[in-house]
């Protein structure tokens, strides 16, 4: 066992390759026991495999098809139960190339299941297991087109949207019980989507997976809430948000209290 182990386990999903699998190197490096969750059983396999020798950490894969209900509860099942998970890392999810008049329902269906529904519920299992403890962390996969729905896939754009919203949410509920909560935005190649499908425009986005995961974690680190990995200078983002909080007086104004009868 690699004496970091008091870290606790790092649950993955979408682990067995890219970003996923990215992720449980990196936190296997730091000290992490492994949870690993994904459809394809033989490739977690190998990959459990290769991290605890190199590693010298606990492994463990779970199998579970995120895109249908019975593998959502089976792994939220796990999160409210297995005090020893003290990190979640929502990466599971996929993308969808042409227009939303061009796609199938079925298609449409098994992508808000699997990047809003999935990771909606595992998150929310989360919270409960760590805010009860007063630690631990939860780090959600999104997407750059959060910020740029006109150019990309309309629903791909609008699940990564949400996963942005909820994560913000989800710190300012359970922030102040010692949960620390980041939203990665991941760089057009990072997040699943085929680079023969994209604009000339999104090319500046692309990047590595590990030097995603490796820039994501630095901000992890420094307690970000928001990492948007392919971001030359964090304070473009910082201004974005400071030009929003003038809106939530109008937004949102103080009403009388009700009065009783």
């Amino acid at each position: 066992m690699n004496s970091s182990g008091h870290l606790g386990t790092a649950l993955v999903t979408g682990a067995s390759s890219g970003i996923g699998a990215a992720y449980a190197d990196r936190l296997a490096g730091r000290g992490y026991n492994l949870l690993l969750v994904a459809r394809d059983l033989a490739r977690l396999e190998r990959l459990a495999k290769r991290l605890a020798k190199n590693y010298r950490i606990q492994v463990e894969v779970l199998s579970a098809d995120l895109s249908l209900t019975a593998g959502i509860e089976r792994v939220a099942q796990r999160l409210r139960a297995d005090k020893q998970i003290t990190l979640l890392v929502n990466n599971a999810g996929m993308s969808l190339t042409g227009s939303l008049a061009e796609s199938d329902r079925y298609s449409v269906a098994e992508l808000l299941q699997l990047n809003v529904l999935a990771l909606t519920l595992l998150s929310s299992a989360a919270a409960v297991n760590f805010g009860m403890a007063g630690r631990g962390g939860i780090i959600n996969l999104g997407s750059v087109e959060a910020l740029l729905p006109e150019r990309f896939n309309a629903v791909y754009a609008a699940s990564k949207a949400y996963v942005l919203s909820l994560t913000q949410s989800l710190q300012a509920e359970i922030g102040e019980r010692g949960v620390q909560i980041q939203a990665v935005l991941a760089g057009t190649k990072g997040s699943g989507v085929r680079p023969c499908s994209l604009p000339h425009a999104a090319e500046p986005l692309m990047m590595d997976t590990g030097e995603l995961v490796d820039a994501a974690l630095h901000g992890f680190d420094q307690g970000e809430l928001v990492t948007i990995a392919s971001l030359p200078d964090n304070t473009d983002w910082q201004r974005l948000l400071q030009a929003r909080l003038p809106l939530a007086p109008p937004l949102s104004p103080q009403r009388p209290a009700a009065r009783c009868s």
